[in-house]
């Protein structure tokens, strides 16, 4: 498998709102092995396809820790079916936003219908960090990032910073 170059801010892409797979085949499947090695290289714990350049409705999570076997999930066309009322906060971070890092409230726990690699249905009740990562993965496949959680001043600060290290650099090109 092959390691992606990851999509930056403030690149237009990251607004994209990616489009459900209608079909899992092999490229479907090389996509997702991937973006796991990209995840794992990175090193990140989750990953959206939009931030590799495909705007598909596709993630992978991995929260194992360093000293855990690696324990890969991938999500195809994940939707989120029921929130808690209950809030909790985690400080985030993004591949496609280096280095930069806030606290963010979300729904403590989340209900999510997804497809795996084999295309059978199925269902995720997650709490605590993966209840976040799904929602930050997912907020990915609807061109939201986590930054559009947290205050105004804070975001513009931040989109501005990225501006300038992205001006003597071309837009990435999507693949395809």
């Amino acid at each position: 498998m092959s390691i992606k170059p990851l999509i930056i801010l403030p690149d237009p892409i990251l607004r994209l709102v990616s489009k459900p797979i209608e079909r899992i085949d092999e490229p479907v499947r090389k996509l997702a092995a991937d973006m796991l090695d990209t995840m794992y290289d990175a090193p990140g714990i989750g990953l959206a396809a939009i931030q590799v350049g495909e705007p598909l409705r596709m993630l992978v999570i991995d929260l194992a820790k360093e000293d855990e076997p690696k324990a890969p999930q991938v999500f195809i066309n994940p939707e989120i079916v029921e929130r808690s009322d209950e809030r909790s906060v985690y400080e985030e971070g993004c591949l496609s936003i280096p280095d930069y890092y806030a606290e963010v409230e979300r729904p403590a726990t989340v209900r999510v219908n997804y497809l795996d690699l084999e295309g059978n249905a199925r269902e995720a009740v997650a709490d605590g960090l993966l209840a976040t990562c799904l929602q930050h993965e997912i907020d990915h496949l609807d061109g939201v990032l986590f930054i559009d959680h947290i205050s105004r001043l804070k975001r513009d600060i931040v989109v501005r910073k990225f501006r300038k290290l992205a001006k003597d650099k071309p837009p990435t090109r999507m693949a395809g």
